[in-house]
């Protein structure tokens, strides 16, 4: 063989190391963004879930006898900060919501507890977070199929085991009700 031969499968080589390479980091890139739009799923239901002590105590000085309420959301809250994995945060993210739903709809019956400035502040915060927990799950599926469709397709489902990457689940709730976002009326 010549030389220019030797340089030209030196070089074509070459190039196929840093295309494995880079092969394998885009799976490893797109693993850590699935990681990633978890953990602000996650943010994102910690500051609801810090938001709901306030709302309850302010429901409660208007509704004391509203008891059965009160505990759902508390239970539900409970269930909610302790939740790990995806299907299971998602399904306390649902009995959360319908907790939540419970808990405004009883604000309904309460002109005076409408009226506050206090509840009214908490509402549209709650209202900012419910948004923003709808973008951070829209964001992790997002990421989700992204690499589902790279660990499935050539040349990702070659590199995936090397790379100890595979598919993942996406975020879904399983009750149809908790698929909308509260109403939260003014």
């Amino acid at each position: 063989m010549n030389t220019t031969t030797l340089v030209l499968i030196g070089i074509a080589v070459l190039l196929l190391v840093f295309w494995l390479i880079g092969q394998y980091n885009r799976l490893l890139k797109l693993n850590v963004a699935v990681d990633e739009g978890f953990a602000q799923i996650e943010v994102q239901l910690q500051r609801r879930s810090d938001l709901i002590p306030n709302l309850v105590e302010t429901v409660k000085g208007y509704a004391a006898h509203e008891k059965e309420t009160f505990e759902k959301v508390v239970v539900a809250r409970a269930a909610a900060t302790s939740a790990t994995g995806v299907q299971d945060v998602a399904a306390a993210d649902g009995m959360l919501t319908q907790a939540l739903r419970g808990l405004l709809a009883v604000s309904e019956a309460y002109p005076d507890l409408k009226a506050s400035a206090n509840f009214s502040q908490l509402q549209e915060e709650l209202s900012a977070t419910e948004n923003k927990v709808a973008f951070a799950r829209q964001y992790y599926n997002d990421t989700v199929r992204v690499l589902n469709e790279a660990v499935v397709t050539i040349p990702g489902n070659v590199f995936a085991p090397l790379a100890k990457v595979g598919a993942r689940e996406f975020y879904e709730i399983d009750d149809p009700a908790n698929r909308k976002t509260p109403t939260v009326s003014f």
